[in-house]
């Protein structure tokens, strides 16, 4: 019975040379979650000047057509896979560094004995590193915090430039006759957009429910 207190005693303490470890190992976990939020703004800033681009090439005349805005929604989709893909890799280094922050400076900060669950499952992540959240989470995240303005700003210079450029629609019919492109009518061009963009926010809805579900039980020792 003694043998096994002095077990739990030993692994319940760190010595200096173990705690200067865990420092180092948090820096190095914040420093490498820093360097990929910076690659997540770097996506972001490539969608923002595609989209000024889009805009400035759909108002600079009374003639340019709408097509621009259009276009830019290919490119806005595939910049938010790219920034889902590297949103991952940037989860799998927060939440490491957010663990040792509760699991183990929090309780030292508070005076509290920490259970020992939190080492294993730090452990079990260094040695078999897995994504913390799958793709289409990863997509719906980056779609409700970032992406969901810059569509809404999409969305309404399009409409703003079928209603009221160069001037003013006086009809629906009028609306639709501006957002024919090429052969395809001006309906086909509404039911593009009113689809694509009602996709991306039943996407969004749907990823958030799965993430509310992931992290319902607060209790489960987990990361991510």
């Amino acid at each position: 019975m003694l043998d096994k207190t002095n077990e739990t005693q030993s692994r319940d303490a760190f010595d200096s040379a173990e705690m200067g470890a865990i420092a180092h190992l948090y820096r190095g976990e914040v420093y490498r979650s820093t360097i990929w939020r910076t690659r997540l703004d770097n996506t972001t800033n490539w969608s923002i000047v595609t989209m000024g681009i889009a805009l400035s090439t759909t108002f600079s005349s009374r003639d340019a057509p709408p097509f621009p805005l259009l276009l830019v929604s290919l490119l806005l989709a595939v910049f938010l896979i790219f920034e889902s893909r590297r949103y991952r890799y940037f989860n799998v280094w927060r939440a490491r560094a957010r663990w040792l922050e509760t699991n183990f400076y929090a309780p030292i900060l508070r005076g509290d004995q920490a259970s020992d669950s939190w080492r294993d499952v730090l452990a079990r992540d260094y040695t078999a590193p897995r994504h913390h959240i799958g793709f289409a989470r990863a997509i719906g995240r980056r779609l409700r915090r970032t992406y969901v303005w810059i569509l809404a700003i999409q969305a309404i210079a399009y409409w703003g430039k079928l209603a009221i450029h160069p001037t003013p629609a006086t009809s629906f019919a009028e609306i639709v006759e501006r957002a024919a492109v090429g052969p395809a009518p001006g309906w086909v061009m509404l039911a593009f957009g009113a689809i694509y963009n009602a996709t991306w926010i039943g996407f969004a809805l749907v990823t958030l429910w799965l993430d509310r579900r992931t992290h319902r039980d607060r209790s489960a020792v987990t990361m991510g």
